[in-house]
C-alpha cells in the first residue's frame, strides 16, 4: 500500500504545476492611416509623453526608451523636436487584476489618452469592480505617430498585456520591452486588426 500514497503525492504535483499562469500573450490593436503608409519607418522622429501624462516621470522612462528602440530598428532617426518629421506620442496605464479576473478600482503607473483617431485606441481603461487577491499587473501601452508639422495621425497602436505579478516580464525594462516588441511587430500592421503575439519568460 506504500506506493500509493507516492502516487497521490505526484498527482497533486501535476495539479499544481498546472494552476500556474503563464505571462500573456499581448494584444495588439493598431489603426493605420492608408494614405500615410508611405511616411512611416523612415525619416527622422521625436519620441515624447503624450498629453495627460506627466512629463518627467520616471516609471514613464523605460517605455519611451523601449518604443525609440523599436522605431530605430524599423529605419527611424531620432532627432530632437524641431528638426523631427514625425512625432512618437508615448502613454501608459498600468493596473491589477484579482484573482477573480476582475480589475482593480486603483490604477498604477501613468498614462494618458492618445486622442481620437482609430476609434480612441488610446483611451484609458475603464476599471468598474475590484476585490480578490490582486495577483496579475497589467500593462496598456499606447503609441500615436503624428505628422510634427500638420499634427496628423499617421499610425496609432495599442498593447495590452497582463502578467502575474512575481513575473520577471510584470514590471521595469523587461516589461517596456515586451509590450514595445509586441506592438511594433511586422510594423505598421492591418488598419483596425487586432492580434495577439505570444509571450514566454
Amino acid at each position: 500500500m506504500k506506493p500509493l500514497p507516492i502516487a497521490l503525492g505526484i498527482a497533486a504535483a501535476l495539479t499544481l504545476a498546472g494552476c500556474a499562469t503563464p505571462p500573456g500573450p499581448v494584444e495588439v490593436t493598431r489603426f493605420v492611416a492608408p494614405d500615410r503608409m508611405a511616411q512611416l519607418g523612415q525619416g527622422s522622429i521625436f519620441v515624447e509623453t503624450a498629453a495627460g501624462a506627466q512629463a518627467d516621470s520616471l516609471a514613464l522612462a523605460p517605455y519611451k526608451a523601449a518604443v525609440a528602440e523599436e522605431l530605430r530598428r524599423l529605419g527611424y532617426s531620432e532627432s530632437d523636436r524641431s528638426g523631427a518629421g514625425q512625432v512618437a506620442e508615448v502613454a501608459v496605464e498600468r493596473y491589477v487584476i484579482g484573482s477573480g479576473g476582475r480589475r482593480s478600482p486603483v490604477s498604477v503607473g501613468v498614462g494618458g489618452s492618445t486622442g481620437s483617431y482609430g476609434s480612441g485606441v488610446g483611451v484609458g481603461i475603464g476599471i468598474n469592480l475590484g476585490g480578490g487577491r490582486k495577483d496579475r499587473i497589467g500593462t496598456e501601452l499606447a503609441v500615436t505617430i503624428r505628422d510634427r508639422t500638420s499634427g496628423q495621425s499617421i499610425w496609432e497602436g495599442r498593447a495590452d498585456f497582463q502578467a502575474p505579478e512575481n513575473s520577471s516580464l510584470a514590471r521595469g525594462e523587461a516589461n517596456a520591452q515586451t509590450v514595445a516588441s509586441a506592438l511594433f511587430r511586422e510594423f505598421p500592421g492591418n488598419n483596425g486588426e487586432t492580434i495577439e503575439v505570444e509571450v514566454t519568460e
